[in-house]
């Protein structure tokens, strides 16, 4: 095994083992059969250290921007968002993306869209909640007997006149 670099994960390790049987004169279809891989993995493998050198098998970044927010930051969200919407100064104690996204802004000095701060809400196992948003002159009554009297009216055509039809 590579004593100079350890392996970062399973996968890496896999793949530098993959090398070092092949330099044993092991055969690629023994090798995938002793890392529980395709033959068509340990040959693209050996082909990839045949021609950029054996640290081509170490694992590299994922490729894209790196994330704005650090793990440690991440992690203190929950944290953050337990404390409830109130305590930041909003009206009704509901998180919602929008909420979220100021707070990161506030707390971090970091701007995410809210619609990716629903995704990340979804990775620390946090999910906003939307307000109801009712006018403050509903009147409960005169909605529930609308629906009970009027409504079902309307829907069967009781309150139609009769009127000759123009077809």
């Amino acid at each position: 095994m590579d004593t100079e670099t350890p392996p970062q994960d399973w996968k890496e390790y896999r793949r530098l083992r993959a090398w070092e049987l092949a330099q044993q004169d092991w055969k690629q279809c023994e090798i995938a059969r002793a890392l529980g891989v395709t033959e068509g993995a340990v040959s693209q493998w050996l082909k990839r250290a045949r021609t950029e050198g054996k640290e081509a098998l170490h694992s590299h970044p994922a490729p894209g921007p790196q994330p704005k927010l650090t793990a440690d930051e991440r992690a203190r969200l929950p944290e953050l968002l337990a404390r409830g919407a109130e305590a930041y100064g909003f009206r009704g104690d509901v998180w919602t993306t929008k909420r979220v996204t100021a707070v990161i802004e506030q707390t971090f000095g970091v701007h995410y869209h809210p619609a990716h701060v629903s995704r990340l809400l979804r990775t620390i196992k946090w999910s906003p909640q939307q307000p109801i948003e009712r006018a403050t002159q509903r009147k409960e009554a005169a909605i529930q007997n609308w629906s009970e009297a009027r409504w079902p009216a309307l829907k069967t055509g009781q309150s139609r006149t009769a009127r000759p039809s123009s077809g």
